[in-house]
């Protein structure tokens, strides 16, 4: 019954079945165990990450604090420059004043918020120790509990232990540059002013001559009659669709090509001689009129303006002022007395046996008869000319009136271009100052260099004492005693990781600022949406500035007359784009674990020197170092409890105040964790109290620092 040939029997199956029910519980047991003591050590690291973390954002609360000092540096010298470019026009010169003041308030601001950022964020470091060990210890008591009952105490030491002081200068030339805009803007304006006025009357100048010569088209013109009566087109005879494209150049070259034209072309309307004379007259008169329109001239360029547009007798006593009162080519025949004959042209049929030539200017002053078959007087040529400037359908008609325009346009420019060179080197010296302070805001940065920069060092500790067999009670394995506490160390330190994050989170921040800036109509208004789009500078660099500032001169009239408004809105455009301005290197921080030997050894201080010597003992003798945590937990009690003082639920870094006292407030507000803000004022001792008792329990001797 017990037994079979094959050596199988009852009592050898139990047996094999218990011990083999023992290993497996035996194995689970001693794999709970060592679970159980291997958990500290990721509460060490949980706490040290937790703790690290704090300083991660703080480093934000510096970027965000950064951002707005470069904004207010970088508004004020761009409201500057709006200022003195908004001097330059008469539309614009009753907004400069309250540009010009509204600069010198956004860098008073600016100053302000930098002192005021700069002392809250020194009292933010000295509290990160405090915020570091109130959320560590946080981390710790939320991994309380499980399976064998665990109560966790957690401490985490920064290193260093203290910050480097933060101070923020003031933005240098800043105040001096409104100072000096504002001294030099009565000036300015009464230069800008008298410049409009010239450059109106110029406008208008030239804008009746573009009427007459091609802008009036189809009606009577220089373009209509040069088609009409000379059949011109193309290029010879172009047609300009607005004065802006148009120059006095085109009337000039147009003149050029309608006198050859009409030159080459001229024939007698009729085979009488008075037709034949008078087509040799127009002939005489289109050959002058030709190198007459030859010798004009037009040079023009933004600054300046010159030109001679030769004026054409429209008369016989104008003609008179001419070489075709003067020229000898007139053919003289002699008839009864001893009086002389000046015939119109050789083909004259009195001219045959001409004896010589002569002028008009002889003919008259030798009382010659006329002719009797061409009937040649002075007045014959004057009537050449007249005939066709006195009315409007004649093309000197038209020129005549773009000549006169050109003699005027020349005038109110000689009285524009030194106005217009006035203000452009005054306005221009103070841009190129607007400049200078853009890049010096671009430099006065925030740098930090916080509690915590290296690491963290993080202590845990399972201060509960538990039998083995907890929550595996079993009776294969004999209770053999019971599980004491049990602590870990661990490190954590920052590194940049190339992420959107960090740049997500300022921006984020940097929106709710923009939200609060409040509404404001007027020159108030732009400073303010200049000031909103300053703050992606941070974050976008040079593209956020120009852009700034392109919608600031869009919002600003500054077209006018003189062109000036325009022309300092684009030179202080050009210059803000020499400023090159790159964004700021927003890579997420992340606390990361590391060797707590990294951490310590990066800092010369007291905790750091003690706690790698007792390190090197603990590897050296690891039977003889039960005092590990006794020995430096105190080091981060006093930093710890240092930064309490002051603490409640929130911590107001700075405000900005972007119109002075009277203006709205925009406070910078840090929120404290939970675990903090639920902390009282003797939590880290507390912490570190109950983490040096582990000592007590596994020697039986309170060790008293």
């Amino acid at each position: 019954m017990f037994r079979d040939e094959d050596g199988f029997t009852t009592v050898g199956v139990a047996l094999a079945l218990l011990v083999t029910l023992s290993l497996v519980f035996t194995s689970a047991q001693v794999y709970r165990v060592s679970s159980a003591s291997a958990d500290v050590q990721d509460v060490a690291d949980a706490v040290a990450l937790a703790a690290e973390n704090e300083v991660a954002e703080f480093m934000i609360v510096v970027r965000v604090c950064d951002a707005v000092a470069l904004s207010l540096s970088l508004t004020g010298a761009v409201v500057a420059g709006l200022g003195v470019a908004a001097l330059c026009t008469p539309a614009t010169a009753g907004a400069s004043g309250v540009l010009l003041d509204a600069a010198r308030k956004v860098v008073r601001a600016r100053d302000a918020f930098a002192e005021k950022a700069a002392a809250g964020l020194n009292r933010l470091q000295k509290a990160l120790p405090f915020l570091a060990a109130a959320n560590a210890a946080s981390v710790a008591s939320a991994n309380n509990g499980g399976a064998m009952g665990a109560s966790y105490l957690g401490l985490a030491v920064l290193v260093p232990a203290d910050g480097e002081e933060l101070s923020v200068g003031a933005v240098e030339g800043a105040e001096d540059l409104v100072d000096e805009a504002e001294r030099e803007a009565d000036d300015i304006k009464q230069a800008a002013a008298e410049a409009e006025e010239a450059a109106r009357e110029a406008a208008a100048c030239k804008e009746r001559a573009f009427l007459r010569d091609c802008g009036d088209a189809p009606a009577y013109c220089m373009y209509e009659r040069a088609a009409t009566l000379a059949g011109m087109a193309g290029a010879d005879n172009p047609r300009y669709a607005s004065v802006d494209v148009w120059s006095f150049s085109v009337a000039l070259d147009r003149a050029r090509a309608y006198y050859a034209c009409r030159l080459a072309a001229e024939e007698p309307e009729g085979s009488s001689a008075e037709e034949r004379a008078r087509s040799a007259l127009r002939e005489r008169f289109y050959r002058y009129a030709a190198a007459e329109v030859e010798r004009g001239y037009v040079r023009e360029t933004a600054d300046s303006f010159e030109a001679f547009f030769p004026h054409l007798p429209k008369n016989t006593a104008e003609m008179r002022q001419t070489s075709l009162y003067t020229e000898t080519v007139y053919p003289v025949t002699a008839v009864g007395g001893g009086r002389a004959v000046v015939h119109a042209w050789p083909g004259c049929p009195e001219a045959a046996g001409a004896t010589g030539t002569a002028s008009i200017a002889q003919m008259e002053a030798d009382d010659c008869p006329a002719c009797p078959a061409c009937g040649f007087t002075a007045a014959s040529m004057g009537k050449v000319a007249a005939a066709s400037t006195s009315i409007e359908n004649g093309f000197e008609h038209h020129y005549e009136a773009v000549a006169q325009a050109a003699d005027e346009y020349q005038k109110a420019r000689a009285k524009l271009d030194p106005l217009a060179a006035e203000v452009k080197g005054k306005a221009g010296g103070l841009l190129d100052r607007c400049l200078d302070v853009l890049r010096r805001a671009g430099g006065m940065r925030i740098d930090a260099a916080p509690p915590g920069r290296f690491g963290t060092v993080a202590f845990a500790v399972n201060t509960n004492v538990a039998a083995a067999s907890t929550g595996f009670a079993n009776g294969y394995v004999r209770e053999a005693g019971a599980l004491g506490a049990r602590a870990a160390v661990s490190a954590a330190t920052l590194v940049a990781e190339p992420s959107d994050e960090g740049r997500n989170v300022v921006s984020s921040l940097l929106d709710g600022l923009r939200g609060e800036g409040g509404a404001a109509t007027g020159a108030l208004g732009v400073v303010l949406d200049c000031w909103s789009g300053l703050l992606g500078a941070y974050l976008e660099g040079q593209g956020a500035v120009q852009g700034a500032i392109e919608r600031a001169v869009d919002a600003l009239p500054f077209a006018s007359a003189s062109g000036l408004g325009s022309w300092a809105a684009g030179a202080f455009g050009k210059a803000a784009e020499a400023l090159g301005l790159e964004p700021a290197k927003l890579d997420a921080l992340k606390p990361v674990l590391v060797n707590t030997a990294h951490v310590a050894s990066a800092d010369d201080a007291s905790f750091s020197a003690r706690f790698l010597a007792v390190k090197a003992q603990a590897v050296a003798h690891p039977l003889a170092s039960t005092d590990l945590f006794s020995s430096v937990v105190t080091a981060a009690e006093a930093a710890a409890v240092e930064g309490v003082a002051g603490l409640d639920g929130t911590v107001e870094i700075a405000s900005v105040r972007l119109f002075g006292d009277d203006g709205p407030a925009i406070p910078i507000t840090i929120a404290l964790p939970q675990a903090a803000r639920d902390a009282v004022a003797d939590f880290a001792s507390g912490v570190a109290d109950g983490v040096r008792s582990v000592y007590a329990q596994v020697t039986g001797v309170r060790t008293w620092e």
